[in-house]
């Protein structure tokens, strides 16, 4: 194992600890409002995943990185990566996000300018997701061994 490795795993596991911290509090606060156990467990998985893999994944990144690569995230990285991603799962993760970050805020982590981007980028963008998420569901065999297919013409719409 290389010592940049090493280096990377201690850092993600030292963000993934603070993390759970965090995580924590959102459940607290999530059950605080009185929100079923369904309810509240699928919002802690949606920013568990959002927080611990996404924005670990190329680069250890704590949670305040994450009220700017929402984009990147919700457009792009979870419709490839996560099997379960739909429609749906979209605008559930995209509500949930929301509130962590609305507690991050509450707690000083992330400052409002920062979370205003985030709610920003999840209204003005949403419809986009949208529209990548039926895109990429719609990809056939034929597409993707097609030499002249561009995916990235064909994903981004560009």
């Amino acid at each position: 194992m290389s010592v940049e490795y090493e280096e990377y795993e201690r850092q993600c596991k030292e963000i993934k600890e603070t993390n759970q911290t965090y995580l924590n509090d959102f459940r607290e606060a999530l059950q605080k409002k009185g929100l079923t156990a369904k309810t509240i467990n699928n919002h802690v998985s949606n920013v568990d995943f959002y927080i611990n893999d996404f924005l670990c994944y190329e680069e250890p990144q704590d949670v305040r990185c994450g009220c700017h690569c929402i984009s990147r995230f919700l457009g792009s990285w979870f419709i490839r990566k996560a099997m379960w991603s739909s429609c749906a799962q979209i605008k559930s993760n995209a509500a949930s996000i929301k509130k962590f970050y609305e507690l991050m805020l509450d707690k000083g982590i992330v400052d409002g300018d920062d979370y205003n981007t985030l709610c920003e980028d999840i209204k003005d963008e949403m419809d986009d997701w949208l529209g990548r998420m039926k895109r990429y569901d719609s990809l056939t065999e034929e597409n993707l061994f097609d030499e002249n297919f561009d995916f990235y013409e064909y994903f981004y719409g560009e």
